[in-house]
């Protein structure tokens, strides 16, 4: 029984971990203007100039997701009432449906800019990605959306789980950051400017999809994710 026990537990943590690292992709997917400029980085300096820039602003993200946890640990009273966590999943589910939708129908080629002949430094580099991403907290209310929507913040998880839970969500981002500029890099002759508007499309329908599935599974008393 206690192996039973053990197994569950295990389990439970394996999930959270999950959760954590689609969090940090999904977050860093979206081409804003720090996705459109590790993309032009790596064309213009090379892979490892993006990849640092997506660490750059996968640092920031983590230190707004952080921001958000620890803000709703505060209303765990609520939070852990089941008819609130209901409530809470439905309106994670519009946030999400909206960021999709936004996601969908922007167009990140807007956001090209000028690439600076100079390379700099890889550190340069990563602190400009880290200080673009930080001057947006409106991150915020995406995290919320996706820590209600996925049951990420939860009364009762051991610190320790909390703290491997955070590192997923970097992880995820650093894995996307990573996956991102290999392929840019891997079809640079070939990727164009239409080549980023429907990455980004796919991305947005993506999320709307997801969205969409898990508004309705909670309705219907079933967990999707």
């Amino acid at each position: 029984m206690n192996l039973h026990y053990a197994w569950l537990e295990q389990f439970s943590l394996l999930e959270f971990l999950v959760k954590g690292f689609i969090i940090g992709v999904v977050v860093s997917a979206p081409l804003g203007p720090v996705g459109v400029l590790c993309i032009q980085r790596t064309l213009n300096k090379g892979r490892w100039y993006g990849f640092v820039t997506g660490v750059g602003a996968a640092l920031s993200d983590i230190i707004y997701s952080l921001l958000t946890g620890y803000g709703m640990s505060f209303i765990y009273d609520f939070i852990q009432r089941p008819s609130n966590v209901f409530y809470l999943q439905l309106v994670g589910s519009v946030m999400l449906f909206l960021f999709g939708l936004y996601t969908f129908r922007s167009n990140p080629v807007h956001a090209l800019r000028p690439v600076s002949a100079n390379k700099g430094t890889l550190v340069h580099n990563f602190l400009t990605a880290f200080f673009v991403t930080l001057s947006n907290p409106l991150i915020i209310f995406l995290f919320i959306g996706f820590f209600a929507r996925f049951s990420f913040v939860l009364p009762g998880i051991p610190v320790y789980e909390q703290t491997l839970g955070y590192l997923a969500i970097f992880t995820g981002a650093i894995t996307w950051w990573f996956s991102i500029t290999y392929f840019v890099n891997k079809v640079r002759t070939r990727f164009n400017l239409r080549g980023i508007w429907i990455l980004n499309r796919v991305i947005g329908g993506i999320v709307i999809v997801a969205s969409i599935a898990g508004f309705f599974g909670t309705l219907l008393g079933k967990s999707l994710y």
